[in-house]
C-alpha cells in the first residue's frame, strides 16, 4: 500500500507540467530500465516541432500502461489513475495538438508568402540575378535565364560565376565594387549578337540574413536598346537635316554674293545663277514639305483610319499625276489593276502619297525608255499593291535600311534627281498606320519591286452602301 500512496502523490505534484519528468515516471512504473528513462528525457529536448504529435501519442501510451499497472493495486490506485488521467493525460495531448496545428498554419502561411514572392520575381520583365559573396549565381529569374540562354535554373545558371555567363568588364567591375563595400553601382554594356542589345544595370548590396541562401548582391538589367537607338536617330536626324539645308543655303549665299559683286552687270551670269538659285530653293522646299509630311503622319500613326478606300481610284490618280514626268524620261506607267481591285480601310490622302512616292522613285531610278508597272491584286483577305521598275536594282545589304530617314544608296544621284531621302520613310509610316507591311525585292541589273500588303475589306454589297464611309478625293502636288 505505501507504494500505491507514493504513486498517488506523484500524480498530484507539478510533475504533470513537465513532460520529460512525466516520461521518467511512466517508464519507471512499467519497470523500464533507468537508462532508457534518461534517454527519453534527453531526447524530448531535441524533438523538432513536426514530432510533437508523435511524442504526445507515445506519451499517452505510456500513461495508459501506467494506469493499467495501477489498476491492479486496488481502489486507491484506481482513484490515483483517474486523477492522473484528468490532470495531465488529456490536457497534454490537446495542448500539444494545438501547438502542432499553430506551427503547421504558420509554416503553410510562410510557404505561401515565399511562393508569392518567387512568382512575382519570376514574372518581372527585366532580368534579375542574385549573387553570393564569391560572385556566384544563386538565383536567376525567367527573364535572366532567357537572356543567358541557359533555360531554367536547373539548366546551368545556379552556382556558376557571373563571368561565365556575362563578361562585360563594366558589369564585373561594378559587381566587385559592391562586394568590396562601395555601395550601389550602375553600369551599361552592349551584348553582341545577330541583334545588338544594350543594357543598363543596377547592382545593389543585400544585407546578410539567415536563410537567404548566401545572397549578397542583386543585379537588375534593363534593356535600353530602343532608347539608345532613338537617341542615335535623333542625333542623326538633326545632323542630316542640318546638312541637307546647309548645302543649298550655302549655294544661295554664294550666288547672291556673286550677283551683288562681279556679276552684277553680267546678264548671262545673272540668268544662269538665278536658275541655279531656283533649283536650290525648290530642293529646300521639297525637304521642308517632306519633313512636315513625315511629322504629321507620325503624329497620326497610332490612329486607325476609318474610311473605305477603293485602291483602284488611288492608283489611277497617281498614274495620271505622274504621267507627264514619265513622258519627260521617255518612260510609261503600266496600269495592272482592275477597277474592282479591292478596298482597304484608310486615309485617301495618305494612300495617294504612299503610291505617289513609290511610283516617283521608280521613275527616278528606272532606265529611260522602260515601263513602271503599277499593280494591285487581292489574295484572300489581303490586298497587295506593287510598284516595279526596270532599273539597276538594289544591293541586298542596302534593302534593310531603305526606309531610314535620309538613307540613300547613291547620295549624289539622289540629290541630282531631287530626292530628299525621306520618301520611303514616309511610305513606311503610312503603311504602319494602315496596318500594312512594306516589302522590297530586287535583282541587280533587272530592277526592284516594292510591295505594300494591306488587310482587305470585304466587297461592298452590290447596289448597297459600304460598311465604311467613302474617303474624300485628294491630289498630291509636288514643286
Amino acid at each position: 500500500m505505501p507504494r500505491v500512496r507514493s504513486i498517488h502523490i506523484l500524480a498530484l505534484t507539478p510533475l504533470i507540467a513537465a513532460p520529460a519528468w512525466l516520461t521518467l515516471v511512466m517508464l519507471a512504473l512499467i519497470d523500464t530500465l533507468p537508462a532508457a528513462a534518461m534517454l527519453a528525457a534527453g531526447a524530448l529536448a531535441l524533438l523538432p516541432a513536426a514530432a510533437l504529435a508523435w511524442y504526445a501519442a507515445a506519451l499517452i501510451e505510456l500513461v495508459r500502461a501506467a494506469l493499467s499497472r495501477l489498476a491492479a493495486d486496488g481502489p486507491e490506485a484506481v482513484a490515483a489513475a483517474a486523477i492522473a488521467e484528468v490532470l495531465f493525460a488529456g490536457p497534454l495531448v490537446h495542448g500539444t495538438a494545438r501547438v502542432a496545428q499553430a506551427w503547421e498554419r504558420d509554416r503553410a502561411a510562410l510557404e505561401s508568402r515565399v511562393a508569392t514572392a518567387r512568382a512575382m520575381v519570376e514574372a518581372l520583365p527585366d532580368p534579375l540575378l542574385a549573387l553570393d559573396a564569391g560572385r556566384r549565381i544563386v538565383f536567376a529569374n525567367s527573364a535572366a535565364c532567357r537572356l543567358l540562354k541557359a533555360g531554367r535554373r536547373d539548366g546551368g545558371t545556379d552556382g556558376r560565376d557571373l563571368s561565365a555567363v556575362l563578361r562585360p568588364p563594366s558589369l564585373l567591375g561594378a559587381v566587385d565594387a559592391v562586394l568590396a563595400g562601395d555601395g550601389e553601382q550602375a553600369a551599361e554594356f552592349t551584348l553582341a549578337g545577330p541583334v545588338e542589345r544594350t543594357f543598363a544595370v543596377r547592382i545593389e548590396p543585400v544585407a546578410a540574413t539567415a536563410g537567404d541562401g548566401g545572397t549578397r548582391v542583386l543585379v537588375v538589367l534593363r534593356d535600353v536598346t530602343a532608347d539608345r537607338r532613338g537617341d542615335a536617330m535623333r542625333v542623326d536626324f538633326v545632323a542630316n537635316v542640318s546638312h541637307e539645308l546647309r548645302t543649298p543655303l550655302a549655294s544661295l549665299v554664294g550666288f547672291i554674293e556673286t550677283l551683288q559683286g562681279a556679276a552684277s552687270d553680267d546678264a548671262a551670269a545673272r540668268t544662269r545663277f538665278l536658275a541655279l538659285m531656283g533649283q536650290q530653293a525648290r530642293r529646300m522646299t521639297r525637304l521642308v514639305a517632306d519633313l512636315l509630311s513625315l511629322s504629321r503622319i507620325e503624329m497620326r500613326e497610332h490612329t486607325v483610319p476609318e474610311h473605305r478606300i477603293e485602291i483602284a481610284g488611288v492608283l489611277e490618280t497617281v498614274a495620271s499625276l505622274l504621267a507627264p514626268r514619265a513622258e519627260g524620261r521617255d518612260m510609261t506607267i503600266e496600269r495592272a489593276f482592275a477597277a474592282d481591285a479591292g478596298a482597304v480601310t484608310g486615309d485617301r490622302e495618305e494612300l495617294v502619297q504612299l503610291a505617289h512616292n513609290l511610283v516617283e522613285n521608280a521613275l527616278k531610278y528606272g532606265r529611260a525608255g522602260t515601263a513602271v508597272t503599277l499593280a494591285a491584286e487581292r489574295r484572300g483577305d489581303r490586298l497587295l499593291l506593287r510598284v516595279t521598275d526596270r532599273g539597276e536594282g538594289i544591293a541586298a545589304e542596302h534593302i534593310p535600311r531603305l526606309t531610314e530617314r535620309f538613307y540613300r544608296v547613291d547620295t549624289a544621284r539622289s540629290r541630282e534627281l531631287g530626292g530628299t531621302g525621306l520618301g520611303l520613310a514616309i511610305v513606311k509610316h503610312i503603311a504602319s498606320r494602315h496596318l500594312a507591311q512594306l516589302r522590297v525585292t530586287s535583282t541587280q541589273g533587272e530592277g526592284s519591286t516594292f510591295t505594300v500588303d494591306f488587310p482587305a475589306l470585304p466587297a461592298a454589297p452590290e447596289g448597297g452602301r459600304d460598311a465604311l464611309p467613302q474617303g474624300r478625293s485628294s491630289t498630291v502636288t509636288r514643286p
